[in-house]
């Protein structure tokens, strides 16, 4: 299989941002919105074409973070994907930016790589099972 030929991103695995106060910011949504909120945000749960629970995160962040950098935007874009190690390293030789190293958990494994406009990409290899 080419490089061009693995999965790429399977769907979107969550939204970041940054807010002034994000407890407020998770009231609001969760009085107004009804989002089931809790110390990380919302996770909203779906099923997936093979009919796999599946899972996407919606967190405001503290104004103040560094986690989205080196991106000095006030957000940041989480994909699922399929396989990291074989995406990252089909991005890498496709002249893409990678940010960092591959963090793993018991909830699956996290890279980073950087969008032409600067905006950092969190992209996740998840393990859906571990939230259940």
């Amino acid at each position: 299989m080419s490089k061009k030929d693995i999965k790429r991103v399977t769907g979107i695995g969550g939204i970041f941002f940054k807010s002034e106060d994000p407890t407020a910011a998770k009231n609001w949504y969760k009085n107004h919105l009804g989002l089931n909120t809790d110390d990380y945000g919302c996770t909203f749960w779906w099923k997936d074409k093979e009919g796999k629970d599946a899972s996407t995160q919606w967190s405001p962040f503290k104004k103040d973070t560094k986690y989205f950098e080196p991106s000095k935007k006030e957000f940041m874009m989480n994909f699922r994907v399929h396989n990291l190690v074989e995406l990252l390293e089909a991005l890498k030789e496709e002249g893409v930016t990678i940010v960092g190293e591959i963090e793993e958990y018991d909830y699956g494994k996290f890279g980073w790589i950087l969008d032409p406009d600067g905006n950092k990409i969190e992209l996740w290899e998840p393990i859906d099972s571990a939230f259940q």
